[in-house]
């Protein structure tokens, strides 16, 4: 009983501050085949899981933002993709085919059994996750839109992932911990 009414406390206490606790979940990494999971990651500051797909034109919008975070927060936090469409041109197989084409060096995760979308209530893609690293847990601090402009870079007024990045490595509030995000509705199974 004691143990119940701690973890119900420290979910509270996670909720209370914007902070979702996350699930670890593992899922196959089709690059290379390998099983990923969260607490694969104990000694980085923060993850940013991305939903993605092969064929939203959103995504596409974004392939070079997603290469630029990655490059700009190499060493500080660890970026994974995650495809959780069902439709058959979003296989295992195709998957690993589009990622080749994409110049990325970060792992695309099939979550075909929806895990990690149902974890983080993904809805669309790209929709980024920003998860804080609280010891051997994670947490949700910031979900939602990359930035403001999905179609024209250079038009983009508002970065809201780098913002909370940058908030998360220097130990600041997240003043904004969600954002709607606009792109392809994932189906769910």
């Amino acid at each position: 009983m004691k143990h119940i009414i701690f973890i119900l406390s420290l979910i509270l206490s996670f909720s209370a501050y914007g902070q979702q606790p996350v699930h670890n979940f593992t899922l196959t990494n089709v690059v290379d085949g390998s099983k990923i999971s969260l607490d694969g990651y104990p000694s980085c500051t923060g993850l940013v899981a991305i939903f993605t797909s092969n064929d939203c034109a959103f995504d596409n919008y974004y392939t070079s933002r997603i290469k630029s975070l990655v490059d700009r927060y190499a060493g500080k936090i660890q970026f994974i993709l995650i495809n959780s469409y069902l439709e058959p041109e979003e296989s295992i197989e195709k998957m690993a085919v589009e990622y080749r084409t994409w110049d990325l060096h970060i792992p695309y995760l099939a979550d075909k059994d929806q895990t990690a979308m149902e974890c983080m209530g993904a809805k669309k893609s790209p929709e980024a996750f920003l998860l804080k690293n609280m010891g051997n847990n994670y947490v949700l601090v910031y979900s939602g839109a990359i930035d403001d402009n999905a179609q024209v870079p250079t038009d983009v007024k508002e970065t809201f992932l780098v913002n909370s990045i940058d908030k998360l490595i220097a130990g600041q509030k997240i003043e904004v911990p969600s954002v709607r995000a606009a792109g392809c509705s994932i189906r769910r199974k």
